[in-house]
């Protein structure tokens, strides 16, 4: 990491001095630490809520485990969804400044909201009677105010997640830099790094000042902490290079199917015919691929006069779109299937306030001094990935590829594969280690007991963590790469913006399952498995009805992988380069190319 940041030092020097003109005066290596404390420390403060925040839910709002819960996964569920639109508002409207300025605001008013409900009494309901064992509900005022501080940190992340890397790129983006690759490839390095630092800090330091400390200080910090990232990324304001808003790519998903509808009764021209279908200037496609036909028809220039200008744009972009827009908008409905099977696994990792309920009635020392904060045991699936990233990039490829002599690399699909079933055998261990803890738990007399603590090591959950976060590794950055290397370069953002939509919607449909499970096990006056009381419920069969549900879905991926076909065939160049091999992309094989003498 040292090697990077020099070479980010030395490479940006480079870009001072060669390039003194007024174009280049502004962005560079000085605006990095105000961009990347701006996106730390929203890290850091929206992360640190969620862990513990059921716990507010049951114990300040008298809200049960099963409407906490799927008041979380809402949220959750909005601050993924978010950023698509963000993204979508940046591109299209406002600019990546604007975005990230605005969003930082939102995410700080909603969080001095909720720390407002912890510093005020009538805001939130009145504890409960312990001689009567009755709690009041919150009232609609009260709730509303707890939810529009939710939906500000939501409407926040959506400014700032899907903008701030592509705005720290513009700032050292410099095309006639030789070292322009290596100089965004350290950058990006950094990022990441800042952001998995930034949420172990949330799931360690502010859970811990959470439980030590009460709600007034736990939330104060995230709200000061949000305070500073506004401050830092407006104070240096006068040094960004601000890209104006250009096209979005969703527009242009929405065009070819407008315009291939409007096209419906038009006869498609030869296949190989040149100058029936509308390209890109300077594009080598002369025609779209043959898949999903119909949308063809949204490229097909009906009269060259009247549908093109002279600069070969088309006059009307809702009447005529280009090859390179239909290409993308297959590509994109292509991956949807296995982009599907991706949402069990968030479904299954978003189950942390039932891990959470568990870790608070085990034993959770380490030392007769020190115990690990019960919302803090996320940290293992966060480390587990790490750690795992780290040997597979840095250590088992190279030596595999030492070995064999050539490159060795996991597909993405396999790698995706390999996550899904990870995360059902976490599933299954969750369900085995809850169904042990449940059973001590009523020979210990503690069924009626749901705050009592048991004498069994909350260890025991972090294998169920570790497999998560192994899940997690293979899956989600199996996901990622798959279409990244799957969509054209111009659909870089989307790629992006479909593993969070797949969060959204996981956490939709993990709402939508914990109802029903709620709603269906508590017929006829029975305990419900999701039951305020984690001894007399059965969590340990919910585990076991989302292990059955991610063993139908690999079934489901294996069948979608299949009809997938093998990847995008690409010609690569193979160099050895001393401590490992190069790989540089020549070319696809997509759609008809023209002929080049």
């Amino acid at each position: 990491m040292e090697k990077n940041m020099e070479e980010l030092l030395s490479s940006q020097g480079e870009m001072t001095d060669q390039h003194t003109t007024p174009k280049h005066s502004k962005g560079g290596l000085i605006t990095m630490p105000f961009i990347i404390a701006n996106e730390a420390f929203e890290k850091v403060a929206s992360y640190g809520l969620i862990p513990n925040m059921i716990l507010y839910l049951m114990r300040d709002y008298s809200v049960g485990v099963a409407k906490g819960t799927n008041i979380l996964f809402l949220w959750t569920a909005g601050t993924n969804f978010m950023p698509i639109l963000g993204a979508l508002i940046s591109d299209s409207y406002l600019g990546r400044f604007l975005t990230i300025g605005l969003g930082s605001i939102s995410s700080l008013l909603g969080m001095i909201l909720l720390w407002l409900t912890a510093m005020v009494p009538k805001v939130r309901p009145p504890p409960c009677d312990i001689t009567t064992r009755s709690c009041k509900t919150p009232t609609t005022g009260q709730m509303t105010l707890l939810l529009s501080s939710f939906a500000l940190m939501s409407i926040g992340a959506g400014g700032v997640r899907p903008c701030s890397i592509a705005f720290g790129a513009d700032q050292l983006d410099n095309k006639s830099n030789p070292k322009n690759e290596r100089v965004l490839e350290s950058f990006f390095g950094w990022y990441y790094a800042s952001a998995a630092i930034s949420v172990l800090i949330s799931l360690t330091a502010i859970v811990y000042v959470q439980d030590h400390l009460g709600w007034k200080v736990g939330f104060g910090v995230p709200a000061i902490l949000m305070f500073l990232s506004a401050l830092l990324f407006f104070f240096a304001s006068p040094f960004y290079v601000k890209q104006k808003p250009s096209k979005s790519l969703f527009t242009g998903f929405i065009q070819v199917p407008v315009v291939a509808y409007k096209n419906r009764k038009l006869a498609f021209p030869p296949r190989d015919a040149d100058g029936w279908y509308h390209h890109k200037r300077d594009s080598k496609l002369i025609a779209p691929t043959t898949k999903l036909r119909f949308l063809n028809k949204a490229c097909i220039i009906r009269n060259p006069e009247q549908d093109t200008a002279s600069d070969v744009s088309a006059s009307n972009p809702w009447s005529l779109c280009t090859i390179e827009q239909v290409e993308e908008l297959k590509a994109l409905l292509k991956v949807i299937p296995l982009w599907s099977t991706g949402i069990m696994i968030s479904i299954n990792i978003s189950q942390s306030t039932f891990q959470l309920l568990q870790a608070s009635s085990m034993d959770r020392h380490i030392s007769s001094s020190f115990q690990i904060p019960a919302g803090s045991f996320g940290m293992f699936t966060i480390i587990s990935l790490a750690t795992w990233v780290i040997l597979y990039d840095r250590a088992i490829l190279p030596l595999a590829s030492k070995i064999k002599g050539k490159p060795v690399q996991l597909g993405a699909k396999l790698r995706m594969g390999i996550g899904l079933f990870l995360s059902c055998m976490a599933m299954v261990v969750s369900a085995i280690v809850e169904s042990i803890r449940r059973r001590k738990a009523i020979r210990e007399g503690y069924l009626n007991n749901a705050h009592a603590v048991l004498d069994m090591s909350a260890m025991w959950l972090v294998p169920q963590h570790c497999l998560n976060g192994l899940a997690e590794a293979f899956n989600a950055i199996g996901q990622t790469e798959f279409y990244y290397s799957e969509f054209p370069k111009s659909m870089s953002s989307i790629a992006a913006a479909l593993f969070g939509l797949g969060m959204a919607v996981a956490n939709l449909l993990a709402s939508a399952i914990l109802s029903a499970v709620d709603k269906l096990t508590s017929r006829g006056g029975k305990e419900s498995w999701v039951s305020n009381n984690i001894n007399k419920g059965h969590y340990d069969n919910y585990y076991w009805l989302l292990a059955i549900m991610s063993s139908v879905n690999l079934l489901y991926f294996l069948v979608c992988s299949w009809a997938y076909g093998p990847c995008v065939e690409r010609v690569i160049k193979v160099s050895d380069e001393g401590n490992g091999f190069k790989e540089e992309e020549l070319s696809n094989i997509g759609a008809i190319v023209k002929d080049e003498v």
